[in-house]
């Protein structure tokens, strides 16, 4: 092994000797040639490569782990999220995971997280798969000109076809995602869903930034008005809107999942997107459908029969479709990805309930009771007559992301509101008229005026109505949505039924939110929305 593979590899004290072919920094039009010879996807007509992922379509959150030493025991927020992993086991596996990368190539890339230099981490992305790689190159942030870094900060060791042996090696099931903050490292073993390299880097920013920095590590899109002074900041759990509602045409795209909050602003984690791609269309979301091209990847998805036309209907191989591009294929994405401090923030709910206001305006307590809720609704299954919607929290809108406890980041995101005084909505952008089976759901358009009326100043002067239950002001005029479609309840034709089902979300939000009451003040548990007999208008 030669200096430079050497200087590659350097996995600290472990020893590695690749017998297979290594390939560094490969250009993305020489990865594509390399997964196409690998028969690891196919060109699509719009010259997007297209792959699947195997086995995994998605994260695996229960084979996810980190590893239990003096750095952590005592900071991490463990539990069924954080699940330990003892020293050794990690030890073993990186062992066994050496030895079996000996035998293979290996495809080595060098990125970076944090577009604001100061918060800057260095990582080496070592991956099995050529299409691993072009999602490494995507997704992070590229350096310039073939920079060479003097170091590296994080390695990520990515291997889908190593397996471990959970009866030895500590671990529940063959596949896995070990986070060692001690020797920096990431290994990704048994899965090749591409998910867990992003999000296990964004693991990490969510304990170093908080705890080192006491910068907010936010799982949201970002956009900027063409002025740059009215940074928008939209967080959301899966299906809610936040990718699709951050990339708008007459503003400028920052990024559209991770980004911090400093003293100076806000600034992207990455230097990519990844969009689910379920029922895309050109009209409803152009500047993801024109962001697919050569250069990108998309994962799982169908094709047309006989064709290279993407299927973005078909979802026989899993729902979450996903396209993984850079940034710079969003026109009028903003470069460097930093922005001022935000001016407004979205938290977007998919409510199947039906009973929240398509738009609301928050309080800086109910912004925090709502921030460590995180909620939104899913749909129970697609069996004949099940239509009953499930109430789903996720701590801080990522709760599968968070090494710390949820009140850590909502403490800071408190004192963000306080001292640059950012207007904070809860708009929901699922049901209306009625829960998932009765009623339909908001039209992206109505949600897309929403959210523009917010931004441009055209709810400040307009009359609010409280919320009887949840406490919420939410306006009775918007331009360009109906004012029916404003009040929950005025939106459905059974006002009884509308307060029962208002009511049962109500219990699921309390019950719920009692994990985190401890070191949350009384002035945010008031916050909690509040059962009522409605026919009697008591609070119970």
């Amino acid at each position: 092994m030669n200096s430079t593979i050497s200087n590659l590899l350097d996995l600290g004290n472990q020893k590695f000797s690749p017998k297979g072919k290594v390939y560094y920094q490969l250009s993305v039009p020489e990865l594509i040639e390399h997964a196409l010879i690998n028969r690891e996807g196919s060109l699509t007509i719009n010259g997007a490569l297209a792959a699947d992922t195997g086995k995994f379509t998605g994260r695996s959150p229960r084979d996810r782990y980190i590893v239990y030493d003096d750095e952590t025991k005592n900071t991490i927020w463990w539990g069924d999220i954080n699940q330990a992993l003892d020293v050794k086991y990690y030890k073993m596996l990186l062992d066994k995971m050496c030895q079996y990368m000996e035998k293979i190539n290996l495809y080595i890339r060098d990125g970076y997280v944090c577009a604001d230099e100061r918060h800057r981490l260095t990582l080496k992305v070592i991956t099995e798969s050529a299409y691993q790689n072009i999602f490494a190159n995507n997704l992070f942030l590229r350096p310039n000109n073939n920079e060479r870094f003097l170091s590296i900060d994080w390695t990520i060791i990515a291997i889908p076809s190593f397996e471990a042996n959970p009866t030895t090696d500590g671990v529940n099931n063959p596949n896995f995602v070990i986070i060692n903050f001690v020797e920096k490292t990431v290994l990704i073993g048994g899965t090749g869903y591409t998910g867990e390299i992003k999000k296990s880097i964004f693991s990490v920013l969510n304990y170093i930034l908080p705890k080192e920095k006491g910068v907010l590590s936010m799982h949201c899109s970002a956009n900027v008005g063409k002025k740059r002074g009215d940074t928008a900041l939209f967080f959301g759990l899966s299906g809610t809107g936040k990718t699709t509602l951050s990339a708008d045409e007459q503003r400028m795209l920052v990024g559209d999942d991770e980004h911090g909050w400093d003293h100076n602003g806000i600034f992207n984690f990455e230097g990519g997107c990844y969009a689910k791609c379920v029922g895309l269309e050109a009209k409803q979301e152009p500047q993801i459908f024109n962001a697919i091209k050569f250069g990108t990847l998309l994962e799982n998805i169908c094709l047309l029969e006989g064709t290279r036309i993407p299927d973005y209907n078909n979802i026989s191989k899993t729902e979450n479709t996903r396209a993984a591009y850079p940034a710079s294929f969003i026109e009028g994405a903003l470069e460097p990805a930093v922005a001022l401090h935000p001016q407004h923030i979205f938290f977007l709910t998919a409510d199947a309930f039906g009973v929240l206001p398509p738009i609301s305006k928050l309080t800086v307590e109910q912004a925090m009771y709502h921030f460590i809720s995180g909620y939104t609704a899913k749909v129970a299954g697609t069996e004949a007559g099940v239509n009953e919607p499930v109430a789903t929290f996720s701590a801080c809108f990522g709760k599968a992301f968070l090494p710390l406890r949820p009140g850590k980041y909502a403490a800071i995101l408190g004192e963000k509101l306080q001292d640059h005084a950012a207007k904070v909505w809860l708009v929901n952008t699922g049901w209306i008229g009625g829960a998932y089976g009765v009623g339909k759901r908001i039209s992206l358009h109505y949600t897309r005026n929403l959210i523009k009326a917010a931004l441009e100043g055209d709810l400040d002067q307009v009359m609010y109505q409280k919320h009887l239950i949840f406490g919420l002001s939410y306006p009775t005029i918007c331009p360009g949505v109906p004012s029916e479609v404003l009040s929950p309840r005025d939106s459905w034709e059974d006002k009884d039924a509308y307060f029962i089902q208002a009511n049962k979300l109500a219990e699921a939000f309390v019950a719920n939110f009692k994990q985190y009451e401890k070191g949350v003040s009384a002035e945010v548990m008031a916050a909690a929305p509040k059962k009522i007999d409605y026919r009697k208008g008591v609070v119970s």
